[in-house]
């Protein structure tokens, strides 16, 4: 099995050869194991152990604690990954054009209107969580075709407060 794997700006092409027991990535190779022991995953390459907990996947982003640290991953399958080179969207990426809540909050303002055209990164929300005011940037460029949330809305973690059409 062939994936890739992001961890903030660095890619991982990993190889896994789990009849074999054995992996491959850029230059390390070697032997692993993995189980389910005691409501945890171990991960066990060479001599070391590592005791995953907290897993949860949302489309391609999986996020989890290893011994005892956070992480984030992007894992994309040898059929994603092909996918994107044949310039097709996979089911994460259909979505790439709607803005969620990040976190539980209070939205304060929305900077944009339905058919205003916007750019990546461009500021569009202001949502209030935890007394901090967090701005909330376009996902991709493109044009508001809705919005679906009001100012002095509370909202829910990954509750959907915009979306756009991209362009192309």
């Amino acid at each position: 099995m062939k994936f890739q794997a992001t961890i903030g700006e660095n890619e991982h092409d990993v190889e896994l050869l789990p009849e074999e027991g054995t992996f491959v990535s850029g230059d390390a190779s070697g032997s692993y194991s993995f189980e389910f022991v005691n409501d945890r995953y171990i991960l066990r390459t060479g001599t070391k152990t590592y005791k995953i907990d907290n897993v949860s996947k949302e489309g391609s982003s999986i996020e989890f604690s290893m011994n005892g640290v956070w992480h984030t991953v992007q894992v994309k399958d040898e059929q994603e990954l092909l996918l994107d080179r044949l310039g097709f969207k996979t089911g994460a990426a259909v979505g790439e054009g709607i803005l969620n809540a990040p976190m539980p909050g209070k939205i304060l303002e929305i900077m944009v209107a339905e058919g205003d055209e916007v750019e990546k990164d461009q500021p569009l929300v202001i949502l209030e969580a935890m007394k901090m005011e967090n701005e909330l940037k376009a996902p991709v460029s493109g044009t508001i075709a809705s919005i679906s949330a009001e100012v002095g809305a509370s909202l829910e973690k990954n509750s959907p407060i915009l979306e756009i059409e991209t362009i192309g």
